[in-house]
């Protein structure tokens, strides 16, 4: 026989739980002494031969530190932190053999022969269960009050470790990504600057015929300096800078007009045919943020399909959902290259120069506005990107045009 099985949280909960455990990118990494030693101090504060940091998944529990057991990890069935993250701080069974729940365990009835067991909650700062701090006994026994609380204390320790680990990865991760902005900003400025400061010096020598196109291809190239250094602002501000703003009905249409409109000179000079149609759709969404998002993908197929070539944005309607699709015949993207292709600071390999913070915005407006992104691309054929939000409600989908 084998033990009772934990009772299970309710289904979303333990969803949460377990992101939050992953969160923590912890599980499977090697030991660490910060971690060894609070084991060591809770087996001789609670005069015990054995202490864990168990870290409970879906379907086992594994050490981060183990201090008198040899295992690194036991199947869920067998574990008791299982049910200790079902407290709201302490669990303590003074004597497995008289408790129903785990006295027929392989961990009780076999090595290392669980007599006792107490388990301090491992909480986040959200109050979600990932494990416990426990020591064991293979002689029945009790913690005096001193030994719980210090128990306790021990578990705070271990999360405020744990919180301190995300943090500093995150702020290394902050900081590679401005190092590279950094170190990589002159590729995306050089073609705009050098097309300013050629239309500067052809102005001084144009003639009135020509002063005026003159002027404005410089106007082009620092709105497009503007754009990039707007996008520098949003990498190096951090995250806040795709806060969702108010999700109302909006009209497509117009979205999509205005996106013709900013990027029609830019595919012009590239002699790209940028189609955009017309679509009676609409969507919940924020007209500003899905203009930038769809903006940015515009802007990527115009800069990396060949001369001559296509690039098209339409719309449809799909029962609940709305579908706005960019479809370029460019160089397309190596399937390899798909999965990262939104990685700050990368692009496909087409590209010869430039940051990729283009897509990295894409995905991160898209996620605030609770956009579905999806890309499917043939390398050599073109890119289709497909951004699936909700339609308004009480909407229906527009007639099909006639044949």
């Amino acid at each position: 026989m084998s033990q009772s099985a934990a009772p299970a949280l309710p289904a979303a909960l333990e969803d949460r739980r377990i992101l939050a455990l992953h969160d923590y990118d912890v599980l499977d990494t090697p030991p660490e002494s910060v971690f060894d030693d609070i084991t060591r101090i809770a087996a001789t504060v609670c005069e015990t031969p054995m202490a864990l940091i168990s870290l409970v998944e879906t379907q086992r529990q594994w050490f981060k530190a183990a201090h008198g057991v040899a295992v690194r990890e036991t199947a869920i069935e067998e574990s008791i932190c299982a049910h200790a993250i079902l407290q709201e701080e302490l669990l303590v069974v003074r004597d497995t053999h008289n408790d129903s729940r785990f006295a027929q365990g392989p961990l009780v009835t076999g090595p290392p022969h669980i007599r006792f067991y107490a388990g301090a909650l491992l909480k986040t700062p959200e109050g979600l269960p990932i494990g416990a701090v426990c020591v064991l006994d293979t002689v029945s026994r009790d913690l005096n009050q001193a030994q719980g609380q210090s128990l306790l204390a021990l578990a705070r320790q271990v999360m405020a470790q744990l919180e301190l680990r995300r943090m500093l990865a995150r702020s290394e991760r902050v900081s590679q990504y401005r190092a590279s902005l950094l170190a990589s900003a002159g590729h995306d400025f050089r073609t705009p600057m050098t097309t300013a400061m050629l239309a500067f010096d052809l102005a001084r020598h144009a003639g009135p015929e020509k002063l005026d196109r003159v002027v404005r291809m410089g106007q082009e190239a620092l709105q497009n300096v503007d754009n990039g250094l707007t996008r520098m602002l949003s990498v190096a501000s951090g995250e806040r800078t795709f806060e969702p703003e108010a999700l109302v009905p909006t009209d497509l249409n117009t979205v999509l007009a205005h996106v013709a409109t900013t990027h029609a000179t830019a595919a012009r000079r590239r002699s790209i045919r940028l189609r955009v149609a017309r679509t009676s759709c609409t969507a919940i969404s924020n007209a500003r943020q899905l203009e930038t998002l769809i903006g940015n993908l515009v802007a990527n197929a115009v800069k990396y399909t060949a001369r001559g070539g296509a690039v098209l944005v339409g719309c449809r309607r799909r029962d609940a959902h709305v579908d706005i699709e960019v479809i370029d015949n460019g160089p397309g993207i190596a399937k390899d290259q798909v999965d990262t292709m939104f990685s700050a600071f990368r692009q496909g390999e087409h590209s010869s120069d430039g940051l990729g913070l283009g897509l990295w915005i894409v995905q991160k407006t898209a996620a605030s506005l609770g956009i579905t992104l999806s890309v499917r691309s043939i390398k050599g054929a073109g890119t289709r990107f497909v951004l699936r939000m909700p339609a308004t409600p009480g909407t229906r989908a527009p007639a099909p045009a006639p044949a």
